[in-house]
């Protein structure tokens, strides 16, 4: 790959990787009530999720994808309406306090529950498939190894994705001891609860355009 090529590829990964959207603000969440190691679950679920949409891309299946309004729809309103989950269950907690203690059973369940929500986040997203659809044939030179500079783009794009993931859920996790104190998780969960109902109310209302 031409180095000049992957340095554009970088800088237009780089603007879409640092821009928060639901799977920072989830990583973020799971970070302050969790800990941050729950985060890193949270953030690796997502990263999967996304780079299936890479490869699906890439082969040439998300331009399928991508032109059914049917599947589209489908992928649309099933992350939509997963993102008003999460808000609602936040929104609804009687949670005041945030406790770190848990017991072995109880930490690998939260762990795989963390993995598994960000998977679903991080996969529910149909604009991510129109995106690398459009990005991809950009960048590829037919001229050259396929599988080489699907490497080069998939290793580029996981560094950067999983780099801002758990910088914002180390942000969160910092602030976790302002959220420890008595009283503010019931605010916490009040705040990311809105933000998750309106990440998915907006989510419902975009289109393939």
């Amino acid at each position: 790959m031409d180095f000049h090529i992957w340095v554009y590829y970088l800088i237009a990964i780089l603007i879409l990787t640092a821009s928060p959207g639901p799977s920072v603000l989830l990583c973020v969440t799971k970070s302050v009530t969790l800990g941050f190691n729950y985060a890193i679950y949270t953030a690796l679920g997502s990263l999967l999720a996304i780079l299936c949409i890479m490869t699906l891309s890439f082969t040439g299946l998300g331009i399928i994808i991508a032109s059914s309004d049917l599947v589209f729809t489908l992928i649309k309103y099933a992350g939509a309406l997963y993102l008003i989950y999460l808000g609602y269950k936040s929104l609804t907690s009687k949670e005041e306090n945030y406790h770190f203690e848990k017991t072995k059973k109880s930490k690998k369940r939260d762990k795989l529950a963390s993995f598994f929500s960000g998977f679903l986040v991080g996969g529910s997203n149909p604009k991510a498939i129109v995106f690398f659809v459009a990005l991809f044939p950009q960048f590829i030179n037919p001229n050259e190894p396929l599988f080489t500079q699907y490497i080069i783009f998939v290793m580029t794009f996981a560094s950067l994705e999983l780099s801002w993931l758990l910088f914002y859920a180390y942000l969160g996790h910092k602030s976790s001891a302002w959220f420890m104190q008595s009283g503010r998780a019931k605010f916490f969960n009040k705040l990311t609860g809105g933000v998750f109902i309106t990440a998915g109310v907006l989510l419902s209302s975009t289109n393939r355009n």
